[in-house]
This record gives C-alpha cells, structure tokens and sequence, in this order.
C-alpha cells in the first residue's frame, strides 16, 4: 500500500494569519459584551435585596403603593425646592436601605441625560419659553423665519426656561429614583406578587415575570453562539461577513423562542399550571409596614396641597 502522492506533500511555511491592530472588538462582541454586563449588573442588584435594611424589612405591597404615591405627588409638584426636599429623602433612604450612594446615583442619571435632556434642553430657549435673557447667543434680526417658526430678535437662554427645564429634569429624577429604590429593596418574585395584589392582570404579571426569567438564559444562548464562532474562525472576518451572521443568528434565536416557549408552556401545563404564579411567601403586613403606608400618603398628600397653592411653603 503506497501512500498518494498530494499526502506526501510537506508545506513547511507558516500558516497564514491576521491579527487584529490594536486589540479592537468588532461591534458584535461589543454589543454582546455590553447587554451581557448591563443583565449582570441587574443580576447583582438583587443582593441589595436581600440585605437588612430599612426598606427591605416592609411589606412589598407597602412599598409599591408608597412608590406610586410618591411618583404621583411628585409629578404634580413645580417647586424645585421641594422636589430637591423628596429627592434628599429618597437619596436617604437608599442610604438607609444599605445602598451605596453612588451605585444609586449612577443607575439612575447615567440615562436621564439621554433621554430628559432631549425634551429639556430646547425649553432653555427664548424660542420657546420666553423669558429674561441671561446669554445672548445669536441676534439674527428682526422678520428671521425658519419654516413656519418666527425666530425672535435675539436668540438667547432664558432664565424662565433653565428653571422649567431643572424642574421637569428633577421632577423626572425624583420619580425614577423613587422606582429604582423599590425595585433595588424588592426582590423579583415579591415585587410581581405585588403587583397582583394591586390589581394588575395577572396575564400582564406572568409575561413579565418569565420574560425576566428567561431573557437571562437567552442571553447566554447568544454569548454562546458566538463563542462558538469565534472558536471555529480563523482570520477576521468584514463587517458585511459579521452582518450577514448577526442575521442568521437572529432568525435562529426567534425558532429557538418559539420552541422553548412551548415546551415549558407544556411543561407547565403537565405540572398543574393554571394560570396564576403562586409563591410560598405569603405577605404580612405588621404595624411598622401601616405606619409607614400611612406616613407616605400624607407626604404624598402635602406635596399635592403644596403644588395647588393650598399649602403655602
């Protein structure tokens, strides 16, 4: 037996590689890399949860009902001094609920910015809240349109409209604040009862609660298949290349939902799945958790009174 002759053939030069300059991520493990870091960061936020502080001791439907009381009040407040006063106490409170200042402060202005400053940032304008002139930027003259828009004299920022865009800027990190504080001091499964107990549908608690569950898996799923491409990828591949995968992939990951959905929809349904998401935690109200419900509504209440000028402060 003779061995053939393309066989005996011994290619000593090096195999042919390319290394990418610089270290650089393309944008797929970008992307994979940063929701993979954002769910784990969501996954470590629980254990604040389960920490001993002030918050986390109250009845969870205590403290939904708190929060969307305090959200209410504080959207109808329009004193910035006093939403600066709501929002120390809720900064007080995520210190009390063993919760680091500036974890706290981070998750809640790190997107404020992106999307409040979009809606705030014209109000600042004469354009639109008229107003005393504090920097002149441009003086376009008189009879200046732009479209069906008269441009003023002078375009300029107005002291007016820097205090109605910190009010609604604060109003909204106040509220946002308030929910991060609920959701950080209550763990997941409690939080979705709760909203059970406030009357929300329960087919609304359930799609939340397994899309919580299950965008975690998914997202292993994905962080998987592209480990395993790169593993079987031997030279940098073009942007229209990771594209092109980036779409098949999402096709694959749409058959592999709709598959894996149905089978633990099967298998609830084997295990006696009716409907409704029981837990064995039963809540129990105590007389702390009616004293604290009772203490937020009547905040809650003075802010209103103060906002309609029936309280003055």
């Amino acid at each position: 037996m003779t061995i053939p002759a393309w066989m005996s053939k011994v290619d000593s030069a090096p195999c042919e590689y390319r290394v990418a300059r610089g270290g650089r991520k393309n944008f797929v493990r970008k992307s994979i890399d940063g929701v993979v870091r954002f769910f784990g960061e969501s996954m470590a936020s629980e254990s604040y949860a389960n920490r001993p502080g002030l918050l986390q001791g109250l009845d969870p439907r205590i403290k939904l009902v708190s929060i969307l009381a305090i959200v209410i009040s504080v959207s109808l407040t329009r004193d910035i001094k006093v939403l600066a006063v709501v929002y120390a106490l809720v900064l007080l409170f995520a210190l009390l609920s063993r919760i680091g200042p500036l974890f706290f402060i981070k998750r809640v202005w790190l997107f404020i910015p992106l999307f409040t400053g979009v809606i705030a940032f014209p109000i600042i304008f004469n354009i639109f809240t008229p107003g005393d002139s504090l920097v002149v930027l441009a003086a376009p003259g008189p009879g200046v349109r732009l479209g069906p828009l008269a441009l003023p004299d002078t375009i300029s920022i107005t002291g007016q409209g820097v205090m109605t865009a910190s009010v609604f800027t604060l109003r909204v990190a106040t509220s946002v604040s308030a929910v991060v504080l609920l959701f950080l001091t209550t763990r997941q499964d409690m939080l979705f009862k709760s909203f059970r107990a406030i009357g929300m549908p329960k087919v609304y608690v359930l799609v939340m609660d397994m899309c919580y569950r299950y965008i975690f898996i998914f997202m292993e799923v994905i962080r998987d298949l592209y480990t395993a491409k790169k593993s079987r990828t031997i030279r940098n591949q073009s942007l229209a290349d990771d594209w092109k995968w980036v779409g098949s992939r999402i096709g694959y990951t749409l058959v592999k939902t709709l598959d894996m959905s149905e089978k633990v929809h099967r298998a609830m349904m084997s295990r006696g799945f009716t409907g409704d998401v029981k837990l064995m935690n039963d809540f129990q109200a105590r007389k702390r958790d009616y004293v604290a419900l009772s203490a937020t509504l009547a905040f809650s209440l003075a802010l209103v009174l103060i906002s309609q000028n029936i309280i003055k402060v």
